[in-house]
């Protein structure tokens, strides 16, 4: 029996699908160091709540 996935699962499931085609994409262009140690800075940058900031470290404006 398969269930229908919400919405919310639905939109999960498709970020995962991109996340494993970029992933696949990086380490074939630039080997598996350089794609683990990118997904790990991004996940420190979400948790650091560095995410939208510009290089200088201001945040943006929308």
């Amino acid at each position: 029996m398969q269930t229908q996935l919400t919405s919310d699962e639905q939109s999960k499931d498709e970020f995962f699908q991109q996340l494993a085609q970029l992933s696949e994409e990086m380490v074939t262009k630039h080997g598996k160091d350089f794609s683990m140690g990118a997904l790990v800075l991004a996940a420190r940058w979400i948790a650091e709540n560095r995410i939208g900031e510009n290089r200088a470290g201001e945040a943006k404006s929308n």
